[in-house]
């Protein structure tokens, strides 16, 4: 008898090409797509470029049907407002950068598309991220993708032992040119449709905006002082900037300036030459290890503190009154609070957390 695989389907070409592969591997397949949101969250331009979200449930839908598979919507707007929408905007009022694809993954992708598949009598479900599951010494464990240009495995440190025992990453071992082929030799709509690059509900990029439209909050001007507490000028309110920023700053020196620290509660923000972005302990809330139930010595590992930044060498202690901490060999540029940092065993991750606060 075939497995029963809810495939998580995005109208994108990865989960397109995911669905071909998993009913080549002999799978019952399924096409879901979860409906996040609705448009009122989109701003103007966002919408007169036509409703992402229903477009993309359309190609999803028109992929299964090329396929022969079913397809099913679910409706997620309560639950991706409140446990990812509300808290980007609140994450960033408070001052932080937060990545709201992290807990898309966590409440979403993996936790309630596998609740609703248990409800259905699916056996596995999968989605078009590349990364790899792998069982070793009685446990699971989540690997990078293949291809480190396309690895995924940072925004999925959330999972459980749970999560990876039911998961399915049909992509591993394949890069995006093959996906695509996969796609347009199945005579798929979305072979050819571009990546994604934004956050799914501020598709314009402008976080300000959408956050006043989702929770009516109004930048409140401050000061940026140095790093001495010294005025420099008026800023447009801590929302409008991240750490490392340089510019947009509306503001000039002389010589280059860098957004260094947001105090939400003083409502300053601190800016600082380059040399003042690099911090060599960060300390992490909200941990989840894959690797291990809990970390009983201090562990070597390599860690990234944002998706895009460069890995590097560090030391992560066991938790102390729910912090862990991370000590870096070589300073990291520009930790944010409300970043994920992510820390790896060779190609296993071992696991991450937000950071919560830096020291030099």
């Amino acid at each position: 008898m075939k497995k029963k695989v809810l495939l998580g389907m995005s109208g994108g070409v990865d989960s397109s090409a995911a669905a071909v592969l998993l009913l080549e591997q002999g799978y019952e397949v399924c096409g879901c797509t979860m409906k996040m949101y609705d448009d009122t969250v989109l701003s103007e331009k966002s919408l007169e470029s036509g409703s992402r979200s229903l477009s993309d449930t359309d190609d999803a839908k028109s992929v299964c049907e090329k396929l022969g598979i079913e397809h099913i919507s679910i409706d997620c707007t309560e639950v991706f407002g409140r446990l990812v929408m509300k808290p980007f905007a609140d994450s960033y009022i408070m001052g932080e950068t937060p990545n709201p694809c992290i807990s898309c993954n966590k409440h979403l992708k993996f936790g309630l598309m596998l609740d609703r598949a248990d409800e259905l009598g699916f056996d596995f479900i999968a989605t078009g991220h590349y990364a790899n599951i792998a069982f070793e010494n009685g446990r699971y464990l989540l690997k990078r993708g293949a291809d480190r240009r396309k690895d995924q495995s940072y925004v999925l440190y959330n999972m459980t032992q749970k999560q990876l025992s039911r998961t399915l990453f049909p992509l591993y071992g394949k890069d995006k040119s093959e996906i695509r082929n996969i796609a347009e030799k199945n005579g798929l709509i979305t072979s050819h449709k571009p990546d994604s690059q934004d956050i799914c509900f501020v598709p314009d990029g402008d976080y300000v905006s959408f956050i006043g439209r989702y929770t009516g909050h109004i930048p409140e001007k401050g000061d940026y002082i140095d790093k001495s507490g010294n005025i420099l000028g008026t800023h447009q309110g801590i929302i409008c900037y991240t750490v490392g920023q340089r510019r947009g700053l509306g503001i000039t020196f002389g010589k280059p300036v860098f957004v260094t620290d947001k105090n939400p509660e003083t409502k300053t923000v601190t800016l600082s030459d380059e040399s003042e972005l690099y911090k060599k302990t960060l300390y992490l809330r909200d941990v989840n290890l894959i690797i291990a139930d809990k970390l009983d010595s201090p562990m070597t590992v390599t860690a990234k503190a944002r998706y895009t930044a460069k890995e590097q060498e560090a030391v992560i202690f066991p938790i102390e009154n729910g912090i862990m901490r991370a000590e870096f060999t070589e300073p990291v540029r520009a930790p944010a609070k409300g970043q994920a940092c992510v820390f790896y065993d060779n190609d296993i991750v071992a696991g991450g957390g937000i950071i919560c606060g830096t020291e030099e």
